[in-house]
């Protein structure tokens, strides 16, 4: 009889939390889809006019592009295909919900990539030497991939391999992207020289480096500190959906002199979208306050709580 009682306690908080992400998903579904597109497309020019050109080894999927690209393979059709298999290996590892955010990604990225593969040949820098060349394209790629990652959606890849080295291996996500990506560039190695691995490396800091100061903040996590008269909903969402650790703070209001509690949790910054909104349509009189979170030391599998 109690375990029925459990059973039902957990389905209905389940279908609260669903009800929430649901929300969440469809909050400016229109301009999302176009920070989405926009780049994707940023990102693809960049790739097709600064990397696949001088052949710079950069990150993800599309750096192993350009070593296919030596042996005859086309940079788009590598791309596609490659995000497709991972898309069902997601499937089965990091389940619906985080497939199906990276699926329109993982599509439109390709596409763009076939629709301004000419664009190299329009663009010409001279004599720029190529260090300025894999600068450049940094830049523009940690623009494009800031803004997508904004959405709360990611261009597949190997952020799904990021998210599935640091599930079984129990890693921080940027320490996995470091991991990935790094082996991504060192596969230069097979038909280019050092000079052009050691490019690689500069492009992939860069990135890593603006997408999150620029667009998300300059951490890989976010401190969320949260104040809310739906305590139990809120703690339930990021215990359920995020699977984030939560600590419950004794707090007490400096001019009211109300007690009550400050919800601390720690997620990884590209959770950071899910999170704020999440929290907003579950109570949208909550106060929070977001920090950067420079180091997190884990205590078990879960983040920011005791």
């Amino acid at each position: 009889m109690l375990v029925d009682k459990i059973h039902i306690f957990r389905e209905a908080r389940k279908k609260k939390i669903d009800k929430v992400v649901e929300k969440v998903k469809h909050k400016d579904l229109i301009k999302r889809y176009f920070f989405l597109i926009l780049g994707c497309f940023i990102v693809a020019v960049a790739f097709n006019v600064f990397f696949l050109k001088y052949n710079i080894v950069c990150f993800g999927i599309s750096g192993l592009s350009i070593v296919a690209y030596q042996y005859g393979i086309h940079p788009s059709l590598f791309i596609l295909f490659g995000n497709i298999i991972l898309l069902i290996v997601s499937y089965f590892t990091l389940g619906r919900d985080f497939t199906k955010n990276s699926l329109i990604g993982s599509l439109i990225f390709p596409v763009f990539t076939e629709l301004t593969k000419n664009f190299g040949n329009y663009i010409e820098f001279g004599n720029v030497e190529l260090l300025l060349i894999a600068i450049m394209g940094a830049v523009l790629t940690g623009i494009g991939y800031g803004l997508i990652f904004r959405t709360g959606f990611t261009t597949g890849g190997t952020d799904i391999l990021d998210a599935i080295l640091a599930k079984y291996t129990k890693i921080s996500i940027g320490r996995a992207m470091i991991i990935v990506d790094g082996l991504v560039v060192i596969s230069g190695k097979l038909v280019f020289s050092w000079e052009i691995v050691l490019y690689g490396f500069i492009v992939l800091y860069i990135i890593s480096y603006l997408t999150d100061k620029l667009i998300l903040g300059i951490s890989e996590s976010k401190a969320f500190y949260i104040i809310t008269s739906r305590e139990d909903e809120v703690k339930d969402y990021l215990l359920s959906y995020i699977h984030g650790g939560v600590t419950m703070l004794s707090a007490r209001g400096g001019y009211s002199d109300n007690k009550g509690f400050m919800i601390l949790t720690v997620v990884p910054t590209r959770d950071y979208y899910i999170v704020k909104e999440g929290i907003k349509t579950i109570d949208k009189n909550a106060f929070f306050l977001v920090c950067d979170a420079y180091e997190v030391s884990n205590r078990g599998e879960k983040h920011g709580s005791i």
